[in-house]
């Protein structure tokens, strides 16, 4: 017996003497705040408790409120993994099924009767995401009612015959949301609270509001060279897709819960996890290494999210952020090396080169490509070189060759070439050569 009690007290020293270099994380959150490449809040949890928070950058800049640990965001999509499991409780409590039909209340969708409650969770509808449109950026920070974004979504035609494949859409989630509302009787904010932040004690999770009606609550920024403010999206668009608020602890607890059956049941968590075409039901899976992590990620405006959990390791990393310089993803990677011990070097952010606004003026035109039809403008604006594509957002661009220009927030660099008048976009592995006007 002796023998047991002291194998089981080793084993107890060992489960919880896993320890990290906190420092070097530490280290890594300081350059990215000192080199304008983030903003936002980071927590870890190691077996439901907290071992790691880090918060850098402001919530609101023009306040100079710096971000805390209780700083609330936007968190996007990472909505669908809360709606997901809302959906999966209404079927264990024989609500709908998850063969129901879409026809049960939207016969006006394309393909509605061959539409099921399991195609929409896992992205298998065919059902265009109405947030593709063009037009979409002219009326989302509007309100809009119930009905309309369920008009909104039924004009439009399908993408596919449905389960003959999975692509994502908004579109499917906002369904499941007004479905949700339908069956129980009851507006969102409503259900979230009753079906999750209650049962989980999330304080300081729930249904988005505009901003600045609660305290702590983020602005959202895009880098330009400066941060400056961003759009913002009215809550009534996305509503299950995409409408809720949070810190990175609520929703590491959030995950704790979710993975250890205090939301859903075991059948319903497996059917969640359960991949078809890389898409779960509200999940999908991230491998890192030999390990893989399930969760979601999220952006709307000019917030963007990662929340992730390691069943075998039973660890959940969050990182929410307001204001973007470089690719979430680079920062996630960062993290996960050091967390595990793995070799990993701190990024070293070189200045960008200065280049006079007298010589910028030779990149300035509209560029074009026979290959696409979106065109660049390439324009200065307050002496700093800015590039836009045909319906997108303007970006900076940072020099560091001569002729060459970095935008390191979406892995694109452009080199100019002046005796040709064009110009050449490097971004994911490939390059596309556009000419000057």
């Amino acid at each position: 017996m002796k023998k047991i009690l002291l194998l089981l007290t080793f084993i107890t020293l060992y489960s919880t003497s896993f320890s990290f270099d906190k420092s070097k994380l530490d280290s890594l959150f300081e350059i990215l705040e000192e080199n304008d490449k983030s903003m936002g809040s980071l927590s870890i949890y190691k077996d439901g408790k907290e071992v790691y928070s880090n918060s850098i950058g402001y919530e609101n800049i023009d306040r100079k409120i710096k971000a805390t640990a209780k700083t609330h965001y936007r968190i996007g999509s990472i909505s669908k993994t809360f709606t997901a499991a809302i959906i999966m409780k209404l079927v264990e409590k024989n609500s709908l099924t998850l063969e129901t039909k879409l026809s049960e209340y939207y016969p006006n969708v394309k393909n509605s009767d061959k539409i099921t409650i399991k195609q929409l969770l896992k992205h298998r509808s065919g059902i265009f995401s109405f947030t593709d449109d063009e037009d979409y950026l002219e009326w989302m920070q509007e309100p809009i009612s119930r009905e309309d974004i369920a008009e909104v979504i039924a004009k439009y035609p399908s993408v596919f015959e449905p389960d003959t494949k999975a692509e994502y859409s908004n579109s499917n989630y906002v369904l499941l949301s007004l479905i949700a509302e339908s069956i129980l009787k009851k507006d969102f904010a409503t259900i979230l609270t009753e079906y999750i932040t209650e049962p989980c004690n999330l304080n300081d999770t729930y249904y988005g509001v505009p901003i600045g009606s609660k305290s702590n609550e983020a602005q959202s920024y895009y880098y330009t060279g400066d941060w400056e403010l961003a759009t913002e999206t009215d809550m009534s668009v996305p509503i299950g897709a995409g409408s809720i608020v949070s810190t990175p602890s609520d929703l590491n607890k959030f995950l704790y819960c979710l993975f250890n059956g205090k939301v859903v049941s075991e059948k319903s968590l497996k059917e969640m996890m359960t991949l078809e075409d890389k898409y779960g039901a509200g999940l999908f899976a991230v491998p890192y290494n030999e390990k893989t992590a399930y969760g979601h990620t999220g952006r709307i405006d000019g917030f963007e999210s990662n929340s992730f959990y390691f069943p075998n390791e039973k660890l959940s990393i969050t990182y929410l952020t307001n204001g973007v310089g470089i690719p979430l993803n680079n920062i996630l990677l960062g993290v996960l090396h050091i967390y595990f011990g793995d070799e990993y070097e701190l990024p070293v952010f070189a200045p960008a080169i200065d280049v006079p606004t007298s010589e910028l003026e030779q990149y300035v035109g509209i560029y074009s490509s026979t290959a696409i039809p979106m065109k660049m403008n390439i324009f200065i604006e307050d002496n700093v070189l800015y590039g836009q594509g045909t319906g997108q957002p303007k970006f900076p661009l940072e020099a560091y060759e001569k002729h060459k220009f970095k935008f390191d927030q979406a892995f694109l660099k452009i080199e100019f070439r002046p005796d040709s008048s064009e110009l050449v976009i490097v971004q994911g592995g490939g390059e596309l050569v556009m000419k000057k006007e």
